[in-house]
């Protein structure tokens, strides 16, 4: 039986690289300006976008290396060599101390742009951990606990960062209240369903839509764990975002350089150039893995009932409500569901993996991208008697494809649009 594991490798690894730092970002990167450029990044590209950044001014514009200045606040083991822009590495996705000076010393060396300066924002996914500024009143210890809370809630990542946006001095527009005096060009690489610039590390230069009542509602909605401290912040209007029309926003520019659709586009190029019929399901799903999953396996036993040689591929960011305590994130835990229904089906194989390198996981820059399933895992199975719902039920869908030697490691791609999903069809 024909391997497809290095087609579905190689389907990915077009989708990461249509969004590399390197690729995407000189392109859209702003004359000299007339005083310095301070740039100021944060997510999982931050440091690959820095560099990138520092070959565009020192190399190529030949702009005095005094007058680039800047920090890069990126998730552990993200990090890369830079000269004049100072690389931190933070945690993701819970927040840590590294994280909360980086965020400080953002906000101060934001405050210092005089009129002649480009304020250089790079945002990429993995932004809102990496900025943690808590408002007044809360601790840090209590913002970790709102994150953990939301992380093991099920909520999609916009409804997350409307609750981090409100108890946040960074997030919501407020790099850019900070910042106001300079000329602010924000470029960021999209992480979120719909590219809403509001959602991307949680819009810290960009008008925020939501209100408090909408952070109050989902600590309602999620029934989320959270102290006194964080309640009274929701409840202080002191805490709003930043909204349309303030002057924090009358230098400030916002432009996506790369999106979930574009990296998309170019895996179903390298399937379709193996000869497979296409079934492009979006870039921006949503939803429970499990749930996903077993729509997703539906459409390849249709496929493979009418003999067709199919790709089924999709982006988007799925969720997994914890019930158990098991590892993995959503991407394995979607693999997971699908080996229990596809597991009969030896001429499917598939790959769920995060664009970033990392799914779920512990904040480590060894864990698993995500997984990938065909004929031999389910050979696998069925000798080492595993039965995936009992994984599933705990949430352990890391420890089912380490017994499977069927993990995706990857190591960090230093970008981050979200997932790739493909199931390939004989």
């Amino acid at each position: 039986m024909t391997d497809r594991r290095p087609l579905l490798r190689a389907i990915f690894d077009a989708a990461v690289a249509a969004a590399h730092p390197d690729v995407v970002l000189a392109a859209h990167l702003r004359p000299v300006p007339k005083g310095r450029v301070i740039c100021l990044a944060a997510g999982k590209g931050a440091a690959a976008m820095a560099a990138a950044a520092e070959r565009h001014y020192l190399d190529k514009l030949k702009l005095d290396p005094a007058r680039l200045v800047g920090i890069a606040t990126t998730r552990h083991g993200h990090g890369v060599p830079t000269r004049r822009i100072r690389v931190v590495e933070a945690g993701h996705p819970v927040p840590d101390e590294a994280g909360l000076k980086a965020a400080d010393d953002t906000l101060r060396l934001a405050a210092e742009a005089a009129a002649d300066d480009l304020l250089l924002v790079l945002l990429s996914g993995g932004g809102s951990a990496n900025w943690i500024a808590p408002v007044e009143g809360v601790s840090f210890a209590q913002k970790q606990q709102v994150n953990r809370a939301l992380l093991r809630s099920g909520a999609p990542i916009g409804e997350m960062n409307v609750v981090r946006k409100h108890l946040s001095r960074i997030k919501g527009g407020r790099l850019a209240r900070a910042g106001q005096r300079g000329e602010i060009v924000t470029l960021a690489i999209s992480d979120v369903p719909h590219d809403d610039p509001s959602a991307i590390a949680s819009g810290p230069t960009v008008p925020d839509p939501t209100t408090l009542a909408d952070a109050r509602a989902l600590v309602a909605r999620y029934d989320l764990a959270v102290d006194d401290a964080v309640r009274r912040a929701l409840d202080d209007p002191g805490n709003e975002s930043c909204k349309p029309g303030d002057p924090a926003f009358a230098r400030a520019q916002f432009e996506l350089i790369a999106r979930p659709k574009a990296s998309l586009e170019a895996a179903i190029r390298v399937a379709k150039d193996a000869g497979y019929e296409i079934i492009e399901l979006g870039a921006d799903l949503e939803g429970e893995a499990r749930e996903v999953a077993a729509e997703h396996a539906r459409l390849a036993l249709k496929a493979r009932s009418e003999g067709r040689r199919t790709a089924i591929l999709s982006g988007g960011e799925l969720t997994v409500t914890v019930r158990g305590n098991g590892r993995g994130g959503p991407n394995q835990e979607y693999a997971l569901a699908l080996a229990d229904l596809l597991k009969d089906t030896p001429d499917v194989a598939a790959l769920a993996a995060d664009t970033d390198g990392a799914d779920g996981g512990a904040g480590n820059a060894t864990d698993p991208a995500g997984a990938v399933i065909d004929h031999a895992t389910f050979a696998r199975m069925k000798s080492l008697g595993l039965q995936p719902a009992a994984y599933l039920a705990n949430n352990d869908a890391s420890a089912f494809f380490e017994a499977t030697g069927d993990l995706l490691l990857t190591g960090p791609t230093l970008t981050n649009v979200n997932d790739v999903r493909v199931i390939l069809v004989e």
